[in-house]
Formats: C-alpha cells, structure tokens, sequence
C-alpha cells in the first residue's frame, strides 16, 4: 500500500479545497508535500499548517513578503511562475495535481511531466490549449495522465481494463447537468443577469466554471479534452444532458454496450480515484441510495440554443491553436459578462467572431499557443 507524496497546485480553489479533504480522510494514503496559491495568503498559511506541507509558492511576487511572513521558518516559499515549476519538479513527490485556472498550469504540468512524475489534470485549460504536447509528452516519457474532471474520471474508469483498440471505442458521452437554464426559451437568454446565471442545480464551482456551466461552454472545453485525452477524433466525442448529475459520463462500444460510472456529487471521488490509482480505498463519502433516486433523466443538449457544444467541436476537429483561441476567448468574454460589459448570449457571439477572425497556426510549440492565446485576446477585447 503506496503512500502517494501530492503536489497541490491551486490549493485555495474550489478543486484544491476538496483535494485537502480527501488528504484528510486518507492520511495513510496521500501526502501533501507542496502547495501553492495564486493571491491568497491567509488561506495558503493555514493550509500549510494544517498539511505540514515544506514547499509553498505564490503566484503574485507582490505576496511574497506576507507569504513569508505567515508561515513558519522552515517552509521554502516559491514565487511566480518560475515557483510553479520548481514545485512540480519537487524531489520525493509522487503526484502533481493541477487545479490551477486559466494558462499558468501548462508550465508547470509539462515540468511536472519531465520530472517523471504522475500528472493529475483539473485544469482544463492544459488538454485544450495543449493537448498533443502534453499527451505527447507523457508517452515519450512514460507519465500517467489521470483525469480530476468528474467526466473524465468517469471516462477513465469505464476504459479501465479495455485491452483493444482505439477503433473499438464508438463514442465518449460526457454528461452534462444542463445548468441552470436548461427549460429555458432560447429569446429568453438575452435577459439573463449574472446572479441567475452563478445559480448552478448541482454543482457548488468557482464563478468561472459556474458560468461556463450555463452557457455549456465546460462541456465545449471538455470535448476538446477527451479528444486528447482518450486519442478519439472529435466526432466520436458526445454530449447529453443529466439533470441529476448522477452519472458522470459513458463510454459506447463498437459492440453498442455502454459503460457508465455512478456516484453522488462531490468532487472528492474522482480525486481521491486519481490519487489511489489503480486501487480503490474506502471512505466516508455518500453512496448512492438507487430507491431514493427513482430515476435518472436524460436530454438532447440543444445545440442549436447554446452554441458552445459546436464550436468545440470545430476548434477540435480543425485543431492547431484554434481550441486555445476557443478557450481564450470565452475567458475574456466571460470577464465582460461578470463586469456587465456583454449581455449572456454575447459570450458566444465573442468566441465565434474571435475564431472567425483568427489565423490559424499549427500547435506545434507551446511559445505558438501561448501567442495564439495572446492574440485570441486582444481580439476579443475588440468583439465586446
């Protein structure tokens, strides 16, 4: 029985919280050995007390001072980007867990890979702005890729013991809960206000991914993940809304038999699944009670109200630095719509009109991406 040594990157976030929670439940199994924060360091001085975590960092230098000043002498404090990398490469870690939002994930996840040591993904962002150089990456190196997204945990583990080939895959079903405007008339959703749209049926999530949940642009940004993820070509990657958020995805086989995973809602299974692989241990998490559910729903995911579902599957099929100017864009969008700068439904209209206006490159370096990321940007500034 392996004691996993974990490098938490994105500790105070919702992903991270839930992370120290499985720490806690079990001890005997994962150890946080590093943690890091983007700004908060009050949050992080008491995450590295309770953890007995040695190795910190800070994302912002401008909190470096406080950071140092909060936490005990003995604790080696890193800072910026350059930090996020030093921890993934830490000495005696078994595991780094990305759940870093947005770009500054993608260094430290490909140091972490290099270092030899087991990449947990939380961040979306890594997959879909650079997915073939992460996959790629990890083969040559010989670096398990663990999903933390439920989704493709679920994926992951409906996959678990397929000895045949990739052909023998028909499809990926991502489940989607719908968000909370599911029901709702497509001329509707131009009046809707942030406060609707940070209501969420199931999930508690950061502000982020609650609104990308509303739009459906998570499960957009989850499609071009399990392309790279599982190696399938977007047309074998599906969408279906689950209002109960109680199976988490499905795999489809050539031989039409489905495999789906199941688990009450909290983000703590597949985490602790990432972390204890190939085994399972038990825990105090709720199991299902299959008489009180009744039953399970599912729903076409109207592609045609919310355009996100397809303009993923174009940025996957066309790939290159396309899913990063998807994901880029949607960003700066959705920072317009928290500051009530767009209405709901220019969210799509900004991704559409940056992939339009961008010229495509090959995705063959990350400087590339992260150039067609900058540029995915200024030109969604200008869609506004």
């Amino acid at each position: 029985m392996m004691r996993k040594k974990v490098v938490l990157l994105g500790s105070t976030g919702s992903i991270g919280t839930s992370t120290l929670k499985v720490a806690q439940e079990i001890p005997e199994r994962m150890e946080i050995v590093g943690l890091a924060a983007a700004n908060s360091v009050e949050a992080l001085a008491k995450q590295t007390q309770e953890t007995g975590a040695k190795h910190v960092a800070i994302y912002n230098p401008k909190k470096e001072a406080e950071l140092r000043a909060a936490v005990d002498s003995d604790v080696q404090v890193y800072v910026g980007l350059e930090g996020l990398v030093k921890l993934a490469e830490l000495e005696g870690a078994d595991m780094v867990l990305v759940a870093i939002v947005g770009t500054a994930g993608l260094h430290p996840a490909l140091a972490a890979i290099e270092a030899g040591k087991e990449l947990a993904v939380a961040s979306k962002e890594i997959l879909v702005m650079a997915g073939e150089l992460v996959m790629g990456a990890a083969e040559r190196k010989g670096v398990k890729v663990l999903p933390v997204d439920s989704e493709h945990n679920a994926i992951f583990q409906c996959l678990e013991g397929h000895t045949g080939e990739q052909k023998e895959i028909s499809r990926l079903i991502l489940t989607a809960s719908g968000g909370p405007f599911r029901t709702w008339e497509a001329d509707k959703l131009k009046d809707v206000q942030l406060e609707q749209a940070l209501k969420h049926p199931t999930w508690e999530m950061g502000r982020k991914i609650t609104i990308d949940s509303a739009t459906l642009f998570n499960k957009g940004l989850e499609m071009i993940e399990a392309r790279w993820l599982f190696g399938v070509e977007m047309d074998r990657v599906d969408v279906i809304v689950h209002p109960q958020s109680i199976v988490h995805s499905m795999v489809e086989f050539a031989d039409s038999s489905v495999l789906a995973q199941l688990s009450t809602t909290d983000m703590c299974f597949p985490i602790q699944y990432a972390v204890t692989y190939p085994e399972r241990v038990s825990n105090g998490l709720k199991p299902l009670n299959f008489a009180e559910l009744g039953k399970l729903e599912f729903e076409d995911a109207r592609r045609d109200v919310f355009p996100a579902i397809d303009l993923a599957v174009r940025a996957g099929t066309e790939g290159g630095t396309l899913p990063a100017v998807y994901n880029a864009a949607n960003e700066v969008a959705v920072d317009a719509f928290v500051e009530k700068k767009i209405g709901f439904t220019d969210i799509w209209r900004v991704v559409e009109q940056t992939m339009d206006a961008h010229q495509w490159k090959p995705g063959t370096s990350l400087e590339a991406l992260i150039a067609a990321d900058a540029d995915a940007r200024e030109l969604a500034k200008g869609f506004l």
